[in-house]
């Protein structure tokens, strides 16, 4: 029997604490939208102020109390005011969890940057000394033999999600320890806004194996393990356990590993990829919503997709977010010239991968294996000027003349003005310039830095939130933000919902592909790439249809709930986009009643 949508009125939630326990659990808590019968089943009579708020009206009392001190410290330090914006969310997420997703996903254009990129780093750095109650699970190098049974610790039956990161490499701030848990929280915080995972259903972690930040190991307020990080088979061990006391628990949750450091993520998503529901942001994540950009950028030169294949894109850094993308574009590539190991070769070359130590080329010593497959032949008759092992990304820029530069580097700045100004001489007709390192101090280059340097004609794409540059003769330069909130939500939700035993490639590509078609061919004329994030469960209601589909289309599903796969796979094109909207949670308080 194929789905069909029902409309039924909110069902209950079974309680099984009265009184103040109520109050101050999150899950539960409405504040003074308990209305009187509810509060007279649950013994809170007395215990609140005697008029009942609408959910509106506890919405707008917020946003009232959150502009009031907006306006009056609007003087301070950037950082501080960014920092005191997440305080003022952290405590309604700490007290009603309904109220604080609803107000999240009501503005969420305003609050995206500080629930995540790039408020998120400051609060990363500052972690130990933010903490006032913990969120998420910690499993340390201490809890080795424990796992197991401390995954029956979480008070939720089942969970459908969890972010994971080790820590040791936030953002571009590098190894912080415990302190990464921000990372998880604030990507979970993302999944049940944009994709309606149930909050109660998610869960952020932190493995915590140690640091070799000295500072950290020195601050007496650090509250991760004071020890230098565990390596090779130890660290195997750790993360191995984890995985598998979390799917013992909850057979059908996703993993999703945030942050890892290069030599890590890598290794661990093809320890892991065959074997449960699970998939690297950083690696796949974040190619995607490149990739999608690449897409977007041929599309804004007036050239047809199949264009892609012609062209030259010089990538800065080969850690996992740069080497994840030049695989997936690859990929693509290699795909469109007819997905054979000679279009393999061919599509390797349209790719120029710089690191900290110059142009990745085949004479490099200790080449590193996942940067191989991009290094460059040094005799190579296109190269101009005779590029060398080692060339700088300024020298790189001027003899390949790109028609892309994508920066995943984490080094603020890369992108200087000699720099941006080579790429006035590209042979592009709008060359593209996406500096996509987060935070915002690590970008590559600012907006404005770009459309002065590199000229009014560009593509310009960007990690961290950056404003329109106001361009001569009225124009206006387009600040597009390529931000994996785009792709990972609707990865996670169209997993989820028709119970993939795995996350292929064919899954990840087709939302990416379904990103890069979403803007409309006009928009992408004025060099609109990436869509508003104020669509963003649009946009993710999207990216899950075409995950979903692909998921069918590869034989990997096995059903949802009491939705069979069969069911699934009988459904049309109309009852899967309203099999997904269905399954998107929306904050609405539910009536409470009480059992022992």
């Amino acid at each position: 029997m194929a789905y069909r949508r029902t409309h039924t009125r909110i069902r209950p939630s079974i309680v099984h604490k009265r009184c103040t326990d109520v109050l101050h659990d999150p899950w539960y808590n409405k504040g003074t939208a308990f209305h009187l019968t509810e509060r007279d089943r649950l013994g809170m009579r007395g215990l609140l102020p005697p008029r009942v708020m609408t959910f509106q009206q506890q919405i707008d009392r917020f946003m009232n109390s959150y502009r009031d001190l907006q306006h009056t410290t609007s003087d301070g330090p950037d950082d501080s005011l960014a920092l005191r914006k997440w305080r003022i969310l952290n405590r309604l997420h700490d007290r009603n969890e309904t109220l604080y997703y609803k107000v999240l996903i009501d503005n969420i254009m305003e609050f995206a940057p500080i629930i995540y990129t790039p408020t998120v780093g400051l609060v990363c750095e500052n972690y130990s000394g933010l903490f006032r109650r913990p969120r998420g699970m910690y499993f340390s190098a201490a809890d080795c033999g424990e796992m197991v049974s401390m995954v029956y610790n979480w008070p939720a039956e089942q969970v459908d999600l969890i972010v994971v990161t080790d820590g040791s490499r936030i953002l571009g701030l590098g190894d912080l320890g415990v302190q990464g848990i921000g990372i998880p929280v604030g990507k979970l915080d993302l999944y049940v806004a944009a994709a309606g995972i149930s909050p109660q259903r998610v869960l952020p972690v932190m493995i915590d194996v140690g640091t070799n930040n000295q500072e950290l190991l020195d601050n007496p307020l650090y509250l991760g393990l004071q020890q230098n990080r565990l390596e090779g088979e130890d660290y195997i061990a750790v993360i191995d356990e984890f995985m598998e006391a979390v799917f013992l628990r909850w057979q059908h949750v996703i993993v999703q590993f945030e942050d890892f450091q290069t030599k890590w993520a890598f290794k661990l998503l093809q320890r892991y990829r065959d074997h449960y529901r699970m998939f690297n942001d950083d690696v796949q994540g974040t190619a995607g919503v490149a990739l999608a950009g690449l897409f977007g950028a041929v599309r804004a030169k007036g050239l047809p997709i199949s264009d892609f294949v012609k062209q030259k894109i010089v990538i800065v850094g080969a850690g996992s977010a740069g080497i994840g993308v030049s695989n997936m574009a690859k990929k693509a590539m290699s795909s469109m010239l007819g997905d054979t190991d000679e279009a393999s070769v061919q599509a390797a070359k349209q790719f120029w991968v710089v690191d900290k130590w110059g142009l990745v080329t085949k004479a490099r010593e200790d080449l590193d294996p996942d940067a191989s497959p991009f290094a460059r032949e040094i005799e190579e008759s296109e190269v101009e000027d005779g590029l060398q092992e080692g060339a700088s990304l300024l020298e790189v820029v001027k003899s390949v003349k790109p028609d892309i530069l994508l920066g995943l580097s984490g080094v603020g700045g890369i992108f200087s003005k000699e720099v941006l100004e080579a790429m006035r001489e590209s042979t592009s007709k709008r060359p593209a310039i996406f500096p996509m390192s987060n935070p915002t101090k690590n970008a590559e280059c600012t907006a404005e830095a770009a459309f002065q340097h590199a000229g009014d004609h560009i593509i310009f794409a960007s990690g961290s939130p950056f404003q329109n540059v106001d361009l001569e003769d009225g124009k206006v330069g387009h600040v597009n933000q390529g931000n994996n909130m785009y792709l990972f939500p609707g990865i996670g939700l169209g997993t989820l919902i028709c119970g993939a035993r795995i996350i292929t490639d064919g899954m990840l590509n087709a939302g990416a592909k379904r990103l890069a078609s979403y803007m409309s061919d006009e928009s992408v004329e004025q060099g609109i790439i990436y869509p508003p994030i104020s669509s963003i469960r649009d946009i993710t209601k999207e990216v899950a249809v075409a995950v979903l589909k692909a998921a069918i289309e590869e034989h990997v599903v096995e059903g949802y709930q009491d939705l069979s796969a069969k069911e699934l796979r009988q459904m049309s094109e109309e009852e899967i986009e309203t099999y997904v909207e269905a399954n998107m949670w929306v904050p609405e308080y539910s009536p409470l009643v009480h059992t022992i």
